[in-house]
């Protein structure tokens, strides 16, 4: 089983306030992440706006907060060990901090540390804005020879997310993502998009978010992980070397449809998507269709979960 933890857009208002009400230990949770961060996240999450949750220093350690207080809720609860369960584990952006979290690789305090310092980092990196647009049915070669022929030194992009077969998400300077557009548009791209961020995240303007996550992950007591993880950033399985893997990962395209093929060519058959939204297993189903497909993001998820595996 590949278990997958979910990244920045999945987040809503409300998010994880059923499990929040339902179990102390997720409570837990949400208070630790309060405390880690000096701030009232869980009162942001469940009676925030959706302006003030998608800003990304509240949306990254909130949708981690989501995700692991499910992951505690089953292993506390129902007694299903994630670690013991997983063959692979994976998080889209944020959520590979999820993913190292659920696989013991550091505490959730220093996960939601973490994710506060990098969401500012992140925020603060390229104050111009930028802009990051998703592109749905042209090939990632296509995609590959629009973004070289329409940017250059002055105004950078580059392909972001390679997410799934047909989706990629580009970023970078406002101007080159807008001819970026118009040329995939003009070739037939099935669906273009721009998308609501803050900044051209995992793009080269991103450099200058690096020295303050360098130094937030000095801080950090890295273990092993229970089980490997697949990286954003090599599409392979890891075990050590975190810390510059996830400064990679702020600059570096995503490849997460080669490492959903990894893990398919390494005997995955099943994977579990862990917290808000249904966004990796729809991407999971255009990229290896046979698998299995299963979501916690709920209450009533979870019960079905617990129903039909334990």
């Amino acid at each position: 089983m590949l278990i997958v933890f979910p990244g920045q857009g999945a987040q809503g208002v409300g998010m994880g306030k059923d499990i929040y009400d339902a179990f102390p230990c997720a409570r837990d949770v949400f208070h630790e992440v309060d405390e880690a961060i000096s701030q009232k996240l869980s009162d942001l999450i469940f009676h925030g706006t959706e302006e003030e949750l998608k800003m990304t220093q509240n949306a990254q350690p909130a949708l981690m907060a989501v995700s692991m207080a499910l992951v505690r809720v089953l292993e506390k609860e129902f007694n299903y060990e994630v670690g013991s369960k997983a063959s692979f584990f994976a998080g889209h952006s944020l959520g590979e901090y999820s993913a190292l979290c659920a696989a013991g690789v550091f505490a959730l305090q220093d996960a939601a540390k973490i994710l506060k310092i990098r969401g500012n980092a992140m925020a603060n990196a390229y104050p111009k804005g930028g802009a990051m647009a998703a592109v749905i049915g042209l090939s990632l070669e296509i995609m590959e020879n629009i973004v070289s022929e329409c940017s250059s030194n002055q105004e950078i992009a580059q392909i972001a997310n390679d997410n799934s077969v047909g989706q990629i998400v580009i970023s970078g300077s406002i101007t080159a993502v807008e001819k970026i557009m118009e040329k995939s548009l003009s070739l037939n791209a099935k669906m273009v998009k721009l998308l609501e961020v803050s900044g051209p995240f995992h793009s080269k303007l991103m450099e200058k978010a690096i020295d303050p996550m360098m130094i937030a992950l000095e801080e950090i007591d890295f273990q092993k992980p229970a089980k490997p993880i697949i990286s954003n950033v090599t599409a392979k399985a890891e075990t050590g070397d975190f810390k510059r893997l996830l400064l990679q990962q702020l600059t570096e395209r995503l490849r997460w449809r080669e490492s959903l093929l990894f893990a398919d060519a390494n005997s995955v058959s099943h994977c579990l998507e862990i917290g808000a939204g249904k966004v990796l297993t729809g991407l999971a189903k255009r990229t290896v269709p046979s698998w299995k497909l299963t979501n916690i993001n709920s209450l009533e998820s979870l019960e079905n979960f617990v129903k039909s595996y334990l």
